[in-house]
Protein backbone atom coordinates (compact mmCIF):
# COMPACT_ATOMS: atom_id res chain seq x y z
CA UNK A 1 0.00 0.00 0.00
CA UNK A 2 1.99 2.67 -1.08
CA UNK A 3 1.45 6.35 0.13
CA UNK A 4 1.64 9.66 -1.71
CA UNK A 5 0.85 13.66 -0.81
CA UNK A 6 -2.31 13.71 -2.67
CA UNK A 7 -3.63 10.52 -1.14
CA UNK A 8 -5.57 10.22 1.82
CA UNK A 9 -5.77 10.34 4.84
CA UNK A 10 -6.34 14.44 4.50
CA UNK A 11 -4.24 16.99 6.41
CA UNK A 12 -7.78 17.59 8.45
CA UNK A 13 -9.74 14.60 8.59
CA UNK A 14 -12.36 12.79 10.45
CA UNK A 15 -13.10 9.74 11.90
CA UNK A 16 -16.65 8.61 10.25
CA UNK A 17 -19.31 8.86 12.69
CA UNK A 18 -21.84 11.89 12.74
CA UNK A 19 -24.73 12.85 14.93
CA UNK A 20 -27.63 11.09 13.70
CA UNK A 21 -31.09 13.09 12.76
CA UNK A 22 -34.16 12.86 14.51
CA UNK A 23 -36.14 12.24 11.79
CA UNK A 24 -33.41 9.37 11.55
CA UNK A 25 -33.78 8.09 15.32
CA UNK A 26 -37.51 8.40 15.13
CA UNK A 27 -37.45 5.88 11.39
CA UNK A 28 -35.23 3.61 13.23
CA UNK A 29 -37.22 3.48 16.45
CA UNK A 30 -40.46 2.78 14.17
CA UNK A 31 -38.61 -0.03 12.03
CA UNK A 32 -37.21 -1.88 15.75
CA UNK A 33 -40.93 -2.18 16.51
CA UNK A 34 -42.14 -3.53 13.67
CA UNK A 35 -44.07 0.15 12.92
CA UNK A 36 -42.23 0.83 9.51
CA UNK A 37 -41.21 -1.48 6.46
CA UNK A 38 -37.40 -1.71 5.51
CA UNK A 39 -37.81 -0.01 2.30
CA UNK A 40 -39.66 3.07 4.16
CA UNK A 41 -36.58 3.20 6.29
CA UNK A 42 -34.31 3.02 3.90
CA UNK A 43 -36.02 5.84 2.17
CA UNK A 44 -35.19 8.05 5.10
CA UNK A 45 -31.39 6.72 6.09
CA UNK A 46 -31.13 7.66 1.94
CA UNK A 47 -32.08 11.26 2.66
CA UNK A 48 -30.50 11.40 5.59
CA UNK A 49 -27.41 10.00 4.16
CA UNK A 50 -27.67 12.75 1.25
CA UNK A 51 -27.83 15.55 3.74
CA UNK A 52 -24.83 14.41 5.97
CA UNK A 53 -23.32 14.15 2.60
CA UNK A 54 -23.74 18.24 1.82
CA UNK A 55 -23.22 18.96 5.31
CA UNK A 56 -19.51 17.27 5.18
CA UNK A 57 -19.11 18.85 1.70
CA UNK A 58 -20.32 22.39 2.43
CA UNK A 59 -18.15 22.31 6.03
CA UNK A 60 -15.08 21.67 3.23
CA UNK A 61 -14.00 17.77 4.22
CA UNK A 62 -12.37 15.69 1.21
CA UNK A 63 -12.92 12.29 2.98
CA UNK A 64 -16.88 11.65 3.25
CA UNK A 65 -18.28 9.14 5.16
CA UNK A 66 -22.47 8.05 5.59
CA UNK A 67 -22.52 8.76 8.98
CA UNK A 68 -22.84 5.13 9.71
CA UNK A 69 -26.49 6.12 9.34
CA UNK A 70 -27.58 2.58 8.85
CA UNK A 71 -25.74 1.40 12.66
CA UNK A 72 -26.75 1.39 16.00
CA UNK A 73 -23.63 0.37 16.82
CA UNK A 74 -20.04 0.94 14.84
CA UNK A 75 -18.63 -2.68 15.25
CA UNK A 76 -21.79 -4.75 16.31
CA UNK A 77 -23.25 -4.13 13.03
CA UNK A 78 -20.59 -5.29 10.84
CA UNK A 79 -19.52 -7.87 12.37
CA UNK A 80 -23.07 -9.47 12.76
CA UNK A 81 -22.88 -9.53 8.94
CA UNK A 82 -20.88 -12.36 9.18
CA UNK A 83 -22.76 -15.85 9.62
CA UNK A 84 -22.22 -17.35 13.02
CA UNK A 85 -22.28 -13.77 14.54
CA UNK A 86 -24.83 -13.17 17.22
CA UNK A 87 -25.67 -10.56 19.90
CA UNK A 88 -27.37 -10.85 23.15
CA UNK A 89 -28.46 -7.86 25.53
CA UNK A 90 -28.01 -7.82 29.30
CA UNK A 91 -24.24 -9.12 29.34
CA UNK A 92 -21.08 -7.20 28.60
CA UNK A 93 -17.64 -8.56 27.88
CA UNK A 94 -15.86 -7.08 31.26
CA UNK A 95 -15.19 -3.65 30.55
CA UNK A 96 -17.73 -0.86 31.43
CA UNK A 97 -18.04 2.82 30.14
CA UNK A 98 -17.82 5.16 32.80
CA UNK A 99 -21.11 6.61 34.03
CA UNK A 100 -23.59 5.23 31.59
CA UNK A 101 -26.49 2.88 32.62
CA UNK A 102 -26.56 1.31 29.01
CA UNK A 103 -24.36 -1.13 28.13
CA UNK A 104 -23.52 -2.40 24.10
CA UNK A 105 -25.09 -6.20 23.86
CA UNK A 106 -22.53 -8.68 23.98
CA UNK A 107 -21.71 -10.55 20.51
CA UNK A 108 -21.36 -14.59 20.75
CA UNK A 109 -19.61 -16.42 18.41
CA UNK A 110 -22.32 -19.52 17.55
CA UNK A 111 -21.45 -21.22 14.88
CA UNK A 112 -18.57 -20.79 12.25
CA UNK A 113 -17.89 -17.79 10.72
CA UNK A 114 -18.76 -17.47 7.19
CA UNK A 115 -19.87 -14.65 4.53
CA UNK A 116 -22.35 -15.69 2.89
CA UNK A 117 -23.61 -12.10 1.53
CA UNK A 118 -22.12 -8.64 1.72
CA UNK A 119 -22.13 -6.87 5.32
CA UNK A 120 -22.05 -3.51 4.28
CA UNK A 121 -20.79 -2.83 1.00
CA UNK A 122 -24.16 -1.67 -0.05
CA UNK A 123 -23.75 1.42 1.80
CA UNK A 124 -20.51 2.21 0.47
CA UNK A 125 -22.07 1.57 -2.90
CA UNK A 126 -24.84 4.65 -1.72
CA UNK A 127 -22.13 6.84 -0.48
CA UNK A 128 -20.20 6.70 -3.59
CA UNK A 129 -23.55 7.38 -5.98
CA UNK A 130 -23.82 10.75 -3.72
CA UNK A 131 -20.49 12.49 -3.25
CA UNK A 132 -17.81 13.44 -5.88
CA UNK A 133 -15.00 13.42 -2.85
CA UNK A 134 -13.20 10.45 -1.58
CA UNK A 135 -15.69 7.84 0.26
CA UNK A 136 -14.30 6.33 3.10
CA UNK A 137 -15.91 3.35 4.79
CA UNK A 138 -14.82 2.62 8.05
CA UNK A 139 -15.19 -1.04 9.19
CA UNK A 140 -14.36 -2.36 12.87
CA UNK A 141 -11.13 -4.32 13.62
CA UNK A 142 -11.41 -8.36 13.43
CA UNK A 143 -10.12 -7.74 16.70
CA UNK A 144 -13.24 -6.30 18.20
CA UNK A 145 -14.88 -9.88 17.74
CA UNK A 146 -12.39 -11.66 20.26
CA UNK A 147 -11.68 -8.34 22.23
CA UNK A 148 -15.07 -7.46 23.24
CA UNK A 149 -17.02 -11.00 22.49
CA UNK A 150 -17.82 -13.70 24.75
CA UNK A 151 -15.10 -16.07 25.20
CA UNK A 152 -17.38 -18.92 26.31
CA UNK A 153 -18.91 -19.28 22.71
CA UNK A 154 -16.02 -18.71 21.11
CA UNK A 155 -13.94 -21.43 22.74
CA UNK A 156 -16.67 -23.56 22.32
CA UNK A 157 -17.47 -23.17 18.35
CA UNK A 158 -13.10 -23.03 17.76
CA UNK A 159 -11.77 -24.72 20.00
CA UNK A 160 -8.16 -23.91 17.76
CA UNK A 161 -8.36 -20.35 18.04
CA UNK A 162 -6.12 -20.01 15.23
CA UNK A 163 -9.05 -21.52 13.22
CA UNK A 164 -11.12 -18.79 14.58
CA UNK A 165 -8.89 -16.39 12.84
CA UNK A 166 -8.45 -18.15 9.80
CA UNK A 167 -12.39 -18.01 9.19
CA UNK A 168 -13.08 -14.11 10.16
CA UNK A 169 -10.32 -12.64 8.39
CA UNK A 170 -11.43 -14.54 5.56
CA UNK A 171 -14.57 -13.32 5.94
CA UNK A 172 -13.03 -9.71 6.01
CA UNK A 173 -10.83 -10.44 3.18
CA UNK A 174 -13.80 -11.06 1.06
CA UNK A 175 -16.01 -7.89 2.13
CA UNK A 176 -12.96 -5.30 1.55
CA UNK A 177 -12.54 -7.31 -2.11
CA UNK A 178 -16.48 -6.32 -2.39
CA UNK A 179 -15.64 -2.38 -1.58
CA UNK A 180 -12.60 -2.33 -3.57
CA UNK A 181 -14.26 -3.55 -6.41
CA UNK A 182 -17.33 -0.85 -5.62
CA UNK A 183 -14.93 1.53 -5.81
CA UNK A 184 -13.34 1.84 -2.37
CA UNK A 185 -9.97 3.34 -2.19
CA UNK A 186 -9.89 4.89 1.44
CA UNK A 187 -10.14 2.04 4.34
CA UNK A 188 -10.44 3.24 8.05
CA UNK A 189 -10.28 -0.19 10.16
CA UNK A 190 -11.50 1.23 13.99
CA UNK A 191 -9.45 -0.63 16.69
CA UNK A 192 -10.40 0.35 20.36
CA UNK A 193 -7.81 -2.26 21.76
CA UNK A 194 -4.73 -0.73 20.72
CA UNK A 195 -5.48 2.41 23.18
CA UNK A 196 -7.27 1.00 25.69
CA UNK A 197 -4.62 -1.87 26.29
CA UNK A 198 -2.46 0.83 28.00
CA UNK A 199 -5.47 0.89 30.70
CA UNK A 200 -3.88 -1.16 33.77
CA UNK A 201 -7.29 -2.00 34.81
CA UNK A 202 -8.19 -3.40 30.51
CA UNK A 203 -4.88 -5.15 31.05
CA UNK A 204 -6.07 -6.88 34.13
CA UNK A 205 -9.35 -7.93 32.88
CA UNK A 206 -7.63 -9.82 29.50
CA UNK A 207 -5.31 -11.19 32.21
CA UNK A 208 -8.53 -12.52 33.85
CA UNK A 209 -10.26 -14.27 31.08
CA UNK A 210 -6.53 -15.95 30.20
CA UNK A 211 -4.76 -13.76 27.86
CA UNK A 212 -1.41 -11.70 28.17
CA UNK A 213 -2.34 -8.38 26.80
CA UNK A 214 0.87 -7.64 25.10
CA UNK A 215 0.77 -10.91 23.29
CA UNK A 216 -3.02 -9.97 22.43
CA UNK A 217 -1.94 -6.88 20.95
CA UNK A 218 0.38 -8.73 18.20
CA UNK A 219 -2.43 -11.23 17.84
CA UNK A 220 -5.06 -8.42 17.13
CA UNK A 221 -2.34 -6.62 14.28
CA UNK A 222 -1.59 -9.91 12.69
CA UNK A 223 -5.57 -10.07 12.17
CA UNK A 224 -5.74 -6.76 10.81
CA UNK A 225 -2.77 -7.77 8.58
CA UNK A 226 -4.10 -10.78 7.68
CA UNK A 227 -7.40 -9.08 6.64
CA UNK A 228 -6.03 -6.67 4.51
CA UNK A 229 -3.07 -8.41 2.94
CA UNK A 230 -4.72 -8.19 -0.82
CA UNK A 231 -5.33 -4.69 -0.71
CA UNK A 232 -4.22 -3.32 -4.30
CA UNK A 233 -1.78 -0.83 -3.86
CA UNK A 234 -4.35 2.15 -5.02
CA UNK A 235 -6.09 1.62 -2.03
CA UNK A 236 -5.45 3.43 1.69
CA UNK A 237 -5.82 1.49 4.69
CA UNK A 238 -5.53 3.65 8.08
CA UNK A 239 -6.43 2.31 11.53
CA UNK A 240 -7.98 4.64 14.46
CA UNK A 241 -7.97 3.60 17.91
CA UNK A 242 -9.28 5.84 20.79
CA UNK A 243 -10.58 4.65 24.47
CA UNK A 244 -14.09 4.37 24.06
CA UNK A 245 -16.61 6.98 22.86
CA UNK A 246 -20.51 6.35 23.93
CA UNK A 247 -22.53 9.38 24.91
CA UNK A 248 -19.93 11.59 25.72
CA UNK A 249 -18.18 8.41 28.08
CA UNK A 250 -15.22 6.49 27.76
CA UNK A 251 -13.90 2.87 28.52
CA UNK A 252 -10.20 3.23 29.36
CA UNK A 253 -7.15 5.92 30.18
CA UNK A 254 -4.12 5.09 29.47
CA UNK A 255 -1.00 6.11 27.46
CA UNK A 256 0.29 4.69 24.05
CA UNK A 257 3.41 3.35 25.71
CA UNK A 258 2.40 -0.39 26.86
CA UNK A 259 1.44 -1.40 23.06
CA UNK A 260 3.05 1.37 20.76
CA UNK A 261 6.54 -0.78 19.53
CA UNK A 262 4.21 -3.55 18.80
CA UNK A 263 0.98 -2.37 17.42
CA UNK A 264 2.99 0.73 15.25
CA UNK A 265 5.71 -1.32 14.26
CA UNK A 266 3.96 -4.46 13.26
CA UNK A 267 0.52 -3.10 11.40
CA UNK A 268 0.97 -2.77 7.89
CA UNK A 269 -1.05 -0.08 7.39
CA UNK A 270 -0.58 3.48 5.81
CA UNK A 271 -1.75 5.34 8.43
CA UNK A 272 -2.78 5.98 12.21
CA UNK A 273 -6.10 7.87 13.57
CA UNK A 274 -4.95 8.43 17.38
CA UNK A 275 -6.49 9.24 19.76
CA UNK A 276 -5.13 12.52 21.70
CA UNK A 277 -7.49 15.01 23.06
CA UNK A 278 -6.93 14.84 26.91
CA UNK A 279 -4.54 13.68 29.28
CA UNK A 280 -6.11 10.17 29.25
CA UNK A 281 -4.19 9.47 26.36
CA UNK A 282 -0.49 10.14 27.56
CA UNK A 283 2.23 11.98 25.99
CA UNK A 284 3.64 11.81 21.95
CA UNK A 285 7.00 10.21 22.94
CA UNK A 286 5.44 6.81 21.84
CA UNK A 287 5.04 8.28 18.55
CA UNK A 288 8.81 7.82 18.09
CA UNK A 289 8.00 3.57 17.24
CA UNK A 290 6.14 4.61 14.09
CA UNK A 291 7.70 3.65 11.34
CA UNK A 292 9.06 5.69 8.87
CA UNK A 293 6.72 7.47 5.81
CA UNK A 294 3.46 6.68 7.34
CA UNK A 295 0.76 8.88 8.12
CA UNK A 296 -0.17 10.09 11.91
CA UNK A 297 -3.71 11.73 11.90
CA UNK A 298 -3.92 13.66 15.44
CA UNK A 299 -7.13 13.60 17.08
CA UNK A 300 -6.52 16.84 18.86
CA UNK A 301 -9.96 17.89 18.96
CA UNK A 302 -12.85 16.58 21.24
CA UNK A 303 -15.84 14.78 20.04
CA UNK A 304 -17.48 14.23 23.15
CA UNK A 305 -17.45 17.88 24.21
CA UNK A 306 -18.66 20.53 22.61
CA UNK A 307 -16.36 23.36 23.90
CA UNK A 308 -13.80 24.52 21.32
CA UNK A 309 -10.75 24.04 21.15
CA UNK A 310 -7.93 26.99 21.21
CA UNK A 311 -6.55 26.90 17.80
CA UNK A 312 -3.13 27.90 19.05
CA UNK A 313 -3.36 25.59 21.59
CA UNK A 314 -3.83 22.83 18.87
CA UNK A 315 -1.16 24.15 16.79
CA UNK A 316 1.49 23.90 19.94
CA UNK A 317 0.41 20.25 20.42
CA UNK A 318 1.00 19.63 16.51
CA UNK A 319 4.81 21.00 16.91
CA UNK A 320 5.11 18.96 19.71
CA UNK A 321 4.30 16.08 17.79
CA UNK A 322 6.29 16.77 14.90
CA UNK A 323 9.28 16.02 17.49
CA UNK A 324 8.61 12.81 16.95
CA UNK A 325 6.91 12.07 13.28
CA UNK A 326 8.44 14.57 10.69
CA UNK A 327 5.40 17.60 10.18
CA UNK A 328 4.84 16.56 6.51
CA UNK A 329 3.82 13.42 8.15
CA UNK A 330 0.51 14.41 10.51
CA UNK A 331 -2.75 15.37 10.12
CA UNK A 332 -5.50 16.69 12.10
CA UNK A 333 -9.22 15.29 12.82
CA UNK A 334 -11.08 15.04 16.08
CA UNK A 335 -9.79 12.01 18.59
CA UNK A 336 -13.71 9.78 17.48
CA UNK A 337 -16.81 10.59 16.12
CA UNK A 338 -19.41 12.15 16.97
CA UNK A 339 -21.90 8.97 17.39
CA UNK A 340 -20.00 5.90 17.50
CA UNK A 341 -23.58 4.67 18.18
CA UNK A 342 -26.57 5.79 17.04
CA UNK A 343 -26.95 7.91 20.95
CA UNK A 344 -25.06 10.32 19.64
CA UNK A 345 -22.25 12.47 22.21
CA UNK A 346 -23.80 15.48 24.09
CA UNK A 347 -23.37 18.15 21.70
CA UNK A 348 -25.13 19.65 19.05
CA UNK A 349 -24.99 19.77 15.10
CA UNK A 350 -23.32 23.35 15.05
CA UNK A 351 -21.08 22.10 17.83
CA UNK A 352 -19.93 19.26 15.35
CA UNK A 353 -19.63 21.41 12.65
CA UNK A 354 -17.40 24.11 14.81
CA UNK A 355 -15.12 21.02 15.20
CA UNK A 356 -14.64 19.99 12.27
CA UNK A 357 -14.40 23.77 10.87
CA UNK A 358 -11.66 24.21 13.18
CA UNK A 359 -9.75 21.21 12.10
CA UNK A 360 -9.73 22.52 8.37
CA UNK A 361 -8.83 25.85 9.89
CA UNK A 362 -5.50 24.89 11.38
CA UNK A 363 -4.38 22.29 8.65
CA UNK A 364 -4.85 25.16 6.45
CA UNK A 365 -2.36 27.62 8.77
CA UNK A 366 -0.16 24.69 9.84
CA UNK A 367 0.42 22.90 6.07
CA UNK A 368 -1.20 25.30 3.79
CA UNK A 369 -3.42 24.58 0.91
CA UNK A 370 -1.76 21.04 0.48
Amino acid sequence: MAQAASRPPFRADHVGSLLRPPELKAARDRARRGELAPDALRKVEDECIRNAVEFQEAVGLQSITDGEYRRDWWHIDFLRGFDGVQTVTGATFGVHFKGADEQPPLMRVQSRIRRTRPSMVDHFKFLKSVTRRTPKFCMPSPAMLHARGDRESLRKTYPDVNEFWADLTRAYREEIRDLYQAGCRYLQIDDTTIAMMGDPKVQETFRNMGDEPKKDTAIYADAVNAAIRDVPDDMTVCVHTCRGNFMSTWLASGSYDFVAEIAFTRLDVDGFFLEYDTERAGGFEPLRYIPKGKKVVLGLISSKFPALENKDDVKRRIGAAAKFVPLENLCLSPQCGFSSTHHGNKMTVDDQRRKLALALEVAQEVWGSS
